[in-house]
């Protein structure tokens, strides 16, 4: 039987493919992958390397769905908001993905280019050296953690009738849960530039 002329997969559908699985299941392994879009597994080899290429194609995707705009002029604080919040988005759509990429050593071009501009803020603001990764690595933490957050149930603390009493009044003023999610995203991104801005006051002598 001669060759198709079209190949039967793509970089594309193999990555959506495996997004699918890992939103339904949590993870996804080479042979559930070439059965969800109906190949061979061998032929994945002829597209992809392996699973960790798949994931680092993962990880870009869900970068790109996610843009950001930095505008010419903007001070640092303006570009770090705007970075965490649409690094937060991109995972909060996949929460699922984030305990397989941070097991992975970032290669991505795209994401590479995502903490570049991070890296460019955090100079911008007067963080050296170890600090800016410090400050990454704090930073893509706190983005992280917000995102799973976004994923976690309606009702995330469910205290009994009869005690906890300071928990139980806090929760009557927390809204609805998309309410309270993106009001404690906000708070704690607040607290994160106090942070920042503290760390670069010089000590008094």
């Amino acid at each position: 039987m001669a060759r198709p002329l079209v190949p039967l997969i793509s970089i594309d559908a193999l990555v959506t493919a495996a997004l699918e699985l890992v939103d339904e299941a949590g993870d996804f392994s080479l042979p559930k992958l070439a059965k969800r879009i109906g190949v061979s597994q061998s032929s994945i080899y002829n597209h992809v390397s392996g699973r960790e290429e798949i994931l680092e194609l993962m990880r870009g995707r869900i970068i790109t769905e996610s843009p950001y705009v930095l505008e010419d002029g903007q001070d640092w604080e303006a570009a770090l908001r705007a970075i965490v919040r649409s690094y937060r988005d991109a995972f909060a759509r996949h929460p699922r993905l984030a305990p397989l990429l941070v097991l992975q050593t970032v290669q991505d071009d795209q994401v590479l280019a995502l903490y570049e501009n991070l890296a460019v803020a955090l100079q911008e603001a007067g963080f050296r050296g170890r600090d800016v990764v410090s400050a990454i690595s704090t930073i893509d933490s706190f983005a992280l953690g917000f995102a799973l957050d976004l994923a976690a149930p309606d009702v995330v603390w469910a205290p009994p009738a009869q005690g906890y009493p300071t928990l139980t009044s806090a929760l009557t003023h927390a809204g609805p849960s998309d309410e309270r999610g993106e009001a404690a995203f906000d708070f704690g991104l607040e607290i994160l530039i106090a942070g920042l801005h503290s760390r670069l006051q010089p000590t008094a002598s």
